[in-house]
């Protein structure tokens, strides 16, 4: 018996998005002047919920009324891989796609990075981008806003999800969020990656559906009347900042959690053992130690974040 979890809703087919500006990309135009805007889906081939969407406003023919629209499946090879008796698998083929973007000047020697050169000129005519994820574990909807004021602030305007985690990037590669400009500081241009829950939960696709709406809504590229009048959920009462302080990785992929952990779980003590890596205590840094995407209820490689650590501010 198969210990992933249920798929809960049907994968589209995705070939009819083959032909556009470049392959699996759409640009849609208003030729009036306004920002450029970009919603990105599969940047990780499994994580589907995204898909759904930009499948879905493309079939429906949206159109911005001022400035410019593009859509993209990114890791397109690595979604027709899919295989349901090893969903995991088809997160990337060569590498992760979203480790790629520090990379690019360099030559293209895997199926990612000759795929980040073809949508690397889409991101960079972007003035705002949303990037469309879901991850491996059961977790509560976050939004990762990057390490800049503005990404805080964009993510604020949206009020959905109703936690905000700014982070100051990944520590094996640059994201695509934080690419060019997005990372600037002098730079007014914003990005955000939305994790919308577990992978193939009926619920992360309505919060990818939500997330989308308020998003393009609120870059005022279309009006909240053109886009579908069910994608909008109410709102969380209040949404919360967590500012990533540590990172916690397995040395050798020999990490034996306390107990089980939930995401976005507080932890009021600092002190609180969290487990043993290789046998050393890892614990709590601070009190109110907020635990952000933890990993340490499935066996891990050498080298894999356990969790990240954060402070509510």
């Amino acid at each position: 018996m198969s210990d992933n979890p249920p798929i809960e809703f049907a994968f589209p087919d995705l070939g009819r998005w083959e032909k556009g500006d470049a392959p699996y990309i759409h640009v849609r135009d208003s030729g009036k002047p306004g920002p450029t805007v970009m919603v990105a889906a599969l940047t990780h081939g499994n994580e589907v919920s995204g898909a759904i969407v930009v499948d879905d406003l493309l079939a429906s023919g949206l159109k911005p009324r001022q400035g410019t629209l593009i859509f993209s499946f990114n890791n397109i090879e690595a979604y027709q891989r899919f295989d349901a008796r090893n969903p995991f698998k088809s997160r990337m083929v060569d590498e992760d796609f979203n480790r790629t973007w520090g990379r690019l000047d360099r030559p293209a020697t895997t199926l990612e990075t000759r795929r980040a050169q073809v949508v690397k000129p889409y991101v960079e005519r972007a003035d705002l981008l949303l990037d469309l994820h879901s991850m491996h574990d059961d977790c509560v909807p976050l939004m990762l806003c990057g390490p800049l004021d503005r990404g805080v602030a964009l993510a604020r305007k949206l009020g959905a999800p109703a936690d905000i985690v700014r982070d100051r990037g990944h520590a094996a590669g640059m994201r695509m969020r934080d690419y060019g400009a997005f990372g600037d500081p002098k730079s007014d241009r914003t990005a955000l990656l939305i994790e919308t829950g577990q992978h193939w939960r009926a619920s992360s696709v309505v919060v990818a559906k939500d997330v989308t709406a308020r998003f393009l809504a609120e870059t005022g590229i279309v009006e909240p009347s053109d886009l579908p009048a069910d994608w909008k959920q109410p709102a969380p009462a209040q949404q919360r900042v967590v500012q990533v302080t540590h990172a916690v990785a397995t040395k050798h992929g020999n990490f034996n959690p306390a107990r089980a952990f939930e995401g976005q779980e507080v932890i009021a003590k600092a002190g609180t053992l969290l487990g043993h890596d290789d046998g050393e205590p890892v614990t709590t840094p601070y009190d109110d130690c907020v635990l952000i995407m933890p990993a340490v209820n499935r066996p891990l490689r050498a080298g894999v974040t356990v969790v990240r650590l954060g402070r509510l501010i």
